[in-house]
């Protein structure tokens, strides 16, 4: 990127592009990513659909950096001592009422994913991509401290096993996920699979 263009995206103050992303996020969870324009956005926000192009390059970016943005730190900073208590503390960040947002926007998202492609490829790039990279931090500390065995099988599924909670809760159950949900369900089944103690 020239020194220009990296000088007219950092005009945005952090102060302003959180009020963006917030203002996209509540557009997104109303109307959904579909119906969600940069017309819009630039409404909402007092900006010109100019500046939202160039900052963002376009919707898919916007969206993407907005879900991002609203997310607690990187999971591999959280260090307990144990790999039961780090994905504990991982499930206490959010209280269940801005999970059950959050949920309800992450589905329409990756409903809207399955045919638009430029969601699909800035959603894996820049939220999939380093939250994998975070939970293998999370997860080499265990293995190094001899929690996990190296050749677990089931750890290429973690991440599988965690998104296969929040969405069966959601779409079988029809209940929004809950920290005492995701707490049983991490103690049931993620650490079993491990061979990661409970107690």
């Amino acid at each position: 990127m020239t020194e220009i263009a990296t000088a007219r995206r950092s005009r945005i103050t952090p102060e302003r592009e959180a009020e963006l992303y917030e203002a996209v996020l509540d557009l997104l969870r109303k109307v959904g990513y579909d119906a969600l324009t940069m017309d819009a956005v630039a409404a909402r926000t007092r900006s010109s659909k100019a500046t939202l192009y160039r900052q963002w390059g376009g919707k898919a970016e916007l969206v993407v950096k907005a879900i991002r943005h609203g997310k607690p730190g990187p999971a591999g900073e959280i260090d307990t001592g144990s790999l039961r208590g780090d994905l504990h503390a991982l499930v206490t960040r959010e209280d269940d009422c801005v999970m059950e947002q959050n949920s309800a926007l992450m589905r329409g998202v990756a409903m809207a994913m399955h045919h638009n492609d430029d969601l699909r490829q800035a959603f894996r790039e820049q939220l999939v991509e380093p939250e994998m990279a975070e939970f293998r931090r999370l997860l080499q500390r265990a293995v190094e401290r001899g929690e996990i065995r190296p050749d677990c099988p089931a750890l290429d599924f973690l991440v599988h096993m965690l998104v296969g909670g929040f969405a069966t809760r959601t779409l079988i159950d029809n209940q929004p996920p809950t920290q005492a949900f995701l707490k049983s369900y991490l103690d049931a089944v993620v650490l079993p699979a491990l061979g990661v103690p409970t107690t």
